[in-house]
C-alpha cells in the first residue's frame, strides 16, 4: 500500500473543500485565529486598523462593548477611538484583533468568498508549527462534520 504525504497547508485546503458549511465557517475562524497568533507584536496595531476598516456600525458597537469590559474607559463605537485604545489593551490586543478579523471574515463568508481568500491570504504566512496545529484542529472539525455532531 503506497503512503501519501501531504503538507499541512494542503491538508487544510482539502478539508475545507470536504466539509459542510458550518464546519467551513469554523475552519475559517480557526485560520483567522492562527493568523492573529502568528502576527509579530509590532504589527498588531496595523492589522487591527485594517480589520476595523469597513466594519458595520453594529460590529463596531460590539467591539466597543468588548473594549469596555476590559475597563479601558467609556468605549465609543467608532474606528478612531478603537484604534486609539488598542495599545492599552495589553494582552487583550490579540483577542480584539481576532474579534475584528472574525467580523470581517463573517461578512466575507456570507458573501461566499471567505474560505478561499482566507486560506490563500493566511496559510502561506503561518509558521510550520502553527500549520501543523491548525491542520490537527481542522482534522477534528472534519471528523465532527462527518459524524454529524454539532460544530
Amino acid at each position: 500500500m503506497p503512503l501519501c504525504f501531504i503538507e499541512p497547508k494542503d491538508s487544510i485546503r482539502v478539508i475545507a473543500d470536504s466539509v459542510g458549511r458550518a464546519a467551513r465557517r469554523a475552519l475559517v475562524g480557526e485560520v483567522v485565529a492562527a493568523w492573529v497568533d502568528d502576527i509579530p507584536e509590532q504589527e498588531l496595531c496595523v492589522h487591527y486598523a485594517k480589520a476595523l476598516a469597513g466594519l458595520a456600525e453594529d460590529e463596531l458597537h460590539m467591539l466597543a462593548v468588548w473594549h469596555s469590559d476590559l475597563e479601558v474607559g467609556q468605549a465609543i463605537a467608532n474606528s478612531d477611538f478603537l484604534i486609539a485604545v488598542f495599545p492599552s489593551l495589553g494582552d487583550g490586543r490579540r483577542e480584539a484583533l481576532k474579534l475584528a478579523a472574525g467580523f470581517r471574515g463573517e461578512d466575507a463568508f456570507d458573501a461566499g468568498v471567505a474560505e478561499e481568500r482566507a486560506l490563500a491570504a493566511v496559510l502561506p504566512h503561518l509558521s510550520r508549527e502553527r500549520l501543523e496545529k491548525l491542520a490537527q484542529r481542522c482534522t477534528e472539525l472534519y471528523v465532527r462534520d462527518r459524524l454529524g455532531s454539532a460544530n
